[in-house]
């Protein structure tokens, strides 16, 4: 592998030994997400990972791909990119536990306008602790040098997961019915969705993003490049302990796009807004941009980041279980009779 070098390539402005070490770089990050079940390292043509399907009566594959989004030039402005790669596994892993799966493999691709070894090496230390936090292995991935398409500081991340779920096991939203109980499981803030609204509001270009904020408590790029939370093991441990009839990612179209993604026809989910624990960045962010009420909650999760429907029986066995795996969820509506799927009142 060191002996491999193309002048020509390098005149056009690919890097291949940057590549090459950037590859080194980062297996340390790697190595913390190997789980069993994974059979090869890095480097190859693919990753091989052998699941454990003891139990299982019809092991069924998930998967879920996804990218960060326009939060990244935060990261890129900040000149901070340990935390993207989090985001950008959550996006994919929160999706598809919806379902009931658990993660088992996660791969990456970033596109970058020059390979920076030690920034490539950053951005999958991210990645890496986002399959930590959800149980994932990190089992390959890509890094592409794109010179002449994209500025030298410029990349984009996406990812795409693997999960598996026995087939009986899968959320079955049929199940729903009138006086099942929406549990909200908290928010760190934007998480990675609606910022390049975010980014029109605070003028992000020209902005000074180390300005502290009182409300924030923290300074605008902080509250901003906060991580999105991985909600996989509080949501199977909620599965296992409770039954539960859907799960919502609360992602790009907020509240009336996503809960209504697992409400059957004829039901609807009546959320109680006055309920809801608004963080201050929404706060902030619809005052300064002068923001509609209703297109907050279209666009933003307001500070629920996952919604869980239950039966109103096991639903303190769903919130301890939540708090078992440190989220302190609560109760922001419940299901009744309807054809509108979600009102908000």
């Amino acid at each position: 592998m060191g002996k491999s070098h193309s002048a020509s390539y390098a005149a056009a402005g690919v890097n291949i030994e940057a590549g090459y070490e950037g590859v080194r770089l980062m297996k340390k990050h790697v190595a913390r997400t190997m789980i069993p079940g994974v059979v090869s390292d890095i480097g190859g043509f693919g990753g091989l990972f052998t699941p454990d399907i003891k139990g299982m009566a019809e092991p069924t594959l998930v998967m879920g791909t996804d990218g960060v989004g326009t939060k990244q030039r935060l990261a890129q402005l900040m000149d901070k990119h340990d935390t993207v790669g989090i985001d950008c596994v959550a996006m994919c892993v929160n999706d598809i536990v919806c379902c009931g799966a658990k993660p088992i493999a996660f791969l990456d691709y970033i596109a970058i306008g020059k390979n920076d070894p030690e920034k490539v090496a950053t951005l999958v230390s991210g990645v890496a602790e986002g399959c930590v936090q959800s149980g994932c292995a990190l089992i390959g991935g890509e890094t592409a040098e794109h010179p002449g398409t994209m500025e030298a500081d410029d990349y984009d991340l996406a990812g795409f997961a693997v999960g598996i779920v026995d087939k009986q096991k899968v959320i079955d939203q049929n199940k729903m019915a009138v006086g099942d109980v929406v549990l909200a499981l908290p928010s760190s803030g934007c998480h990675s969705n609606g910022y390049s609204l975010v980014r029109k509001v605070f003028d992000v270009e020209n902005t000074d993003l180390n300005k502290y904020y009182d409300e924030l408590g923290q300074t605008l790029g902080e509250a901003l490049l906060t991580p999105t939370v991985i909600y996989v093991k509080p949501v199977l441990a909620a599965i296992e302990a409770a039954e539960v009839h859907g799960v919502s990612h609360i992602t790009g179209g907020g509240f009336y796009e996503n809960i209504p993604r697992c409400i059957p026809e004829g039901l609807c989910a009546k959320i109680n807004k006055a309920a809801i624990k608004v963080p201050a960045i929404f706060n902030l962010l619809q005052r300064e941009g002068n923001i509609p009420e209703r297109d907050m909650y279209n666009t933003y999760n307001m500070g629920v980041g996952m919604a869980l429907i239950v039966t109103p029986e096991t639903k303190e066995a769903a919130l301890a279980a939540l708090a078992s795996e440190g989220i302190q969820a609560y109760e922001i509506g419940e299901i009744v009779a309807g054809e509108e799927q979600i009102i908000l009142e």
